[in-house]
């Protein structure tokens, strides 16, 4: 139970904290187009990005995937940018969009998790069994995006209901999350 504990909360720091600023960044890209009332659909789509994390984790973990470090550290913006401009692209949500949504959060969940590939790597190297830790790592992951997308949809749900245009709140996050992710590529471009 230890090992569980020890790595929920590995888990949650890596998504609740300013250390995790590009995690932040690609939840509020991906979920800002949601209001309160899509939490169903949020929770599917952040559990599809947590699967991603995961398999990757898994994979780099039994060194079965392996990828320059730095090649990740600039792919992990460009994600962000990337499911940004798809939500200002797409304008009005239609099924087969959202569905797409998913499988952009699950394939993004990959290339997030080679960001914390290494670490946990390291951390996983000395033990016997993963499975423990690995659950605690993503359950503490869970949680934190839970928090993390339950203030941005309140947020976006506020400001819609004091009367602020919904594709203003779109549109202001995606263009926040762009700027900042571009200037995280700028810097970490290889």
């Amino acid at each position: 139970m230890q090992d569980f504990i020890f790595y929920l909360k590995i888990g949650w720091t890596h998504i609740i904290s300013w250390d995790a600023l590009d995690h932040l960044l690609f939840m509020l890209a991906l979920a800002s187009i949601y209001l309160l009332r899509d939490w169903k659909r949020v929770l599917v789509l952040i559990t599809a990005f947590t699967i991603g994390h995961s398999l990757t984790l898994v994979l780099s973990v039994y060194d079965l995937v392996t990828i320059n470090a730095r090649w990740v550290e600039f792919l992990i913006p460009c994600t962000i940018i990337a499911t940004a401009l798809f939500n200002l692209w797409r304008g009005q949500q239609e099924k087969r969009r959202i569905r797409f949504n998913y499988a952009i959060a699950l394939f993004f969940g990959l290339v997030h998790g080679l960001g914390f590939a290494n670490t946990i790597r390291f951390m996983l190297a000395d033990q016997q069994q993963i499975g423990i830790p690995l659950l605690g790592f993503n359950a503490g992951l869970e949680l934190g995006q839970l928090l993390v997308v339950t203030a941005i949809l309140v947020t976006g749900q506020v400001l819609v209901q004091l009367r602020l245009p919904r594709n203003w709140w779109v549109w202001g996050t995606g263009l926040l999350a762009i700027g900042w992710a571009g200037i995280f590529a700028i810097r970490r471009f290889p």
